[in-house]
């Protein structure tokens, strides 16, 4: 499951997003600001555009970097706490010296699992890009 990680192609957008669909549906603090639909539009936009990479067969997780600024634009699992996000995570850090993120403030699961991979909290926006509080983290490869 976690040993085929690959770039992503227009065909994983679907599965993509299921995974991302199912956990806003999963928190209460988060409301829904786009449908399923967009969600998937929205991934399959930014496939082509970005290092995007794919976990399992079938998709059991994915990660898209924004290479222009060096930021992790969504890392998501299917079940977290199996090894995915952390072998996504070591992909995206290959041959990279710093990183940078930001994650809504209400997921603190999220954090821990970014303070295990090495990053720190640099920074807080209280409106967040889409209205909900988040945190800017990064990563040093000395740090």
């Amino acid at each position: 499951m976690t040993d085929e990680i690959r770039r992503a192609s227009s065909n994983d957008a679907a599965p993509c997003a299921a995974i991302v669909n199912d956990w806003i549906d999963a928190k209460n603090w988060l409301p829904r600001q786009h449908s399923r639909q967009a969600i998937e539009e929205m991934i399959r936009a930014g496939i082509p555009v970005r290092e995007f990479w794919v976990a399992g067969d079938p998709i059991q997780g994915y990660l898209s970097f924004s290479t222009e600024v060096s930021q992790i634009m969504g890392l998501y699992t299917a079940r977290p706490g199996n090894g995915i996000g952390k072998a996504l995570m070591n992909q995206v850090k290959e041959g990279r010296d710093w990183l940078q993120l930001l994650s809504h403030a209400a997921n603190t699961k999220a954090h821990a699992f970014y303070r295990r991979e090495g990053f720190v909290e640099v920074g807080r926006n209280e409106s967040g890009v889409d209205g909900i509080p988040e945190i800017r983290m990064e990563w040093y490869l000395d740090g």
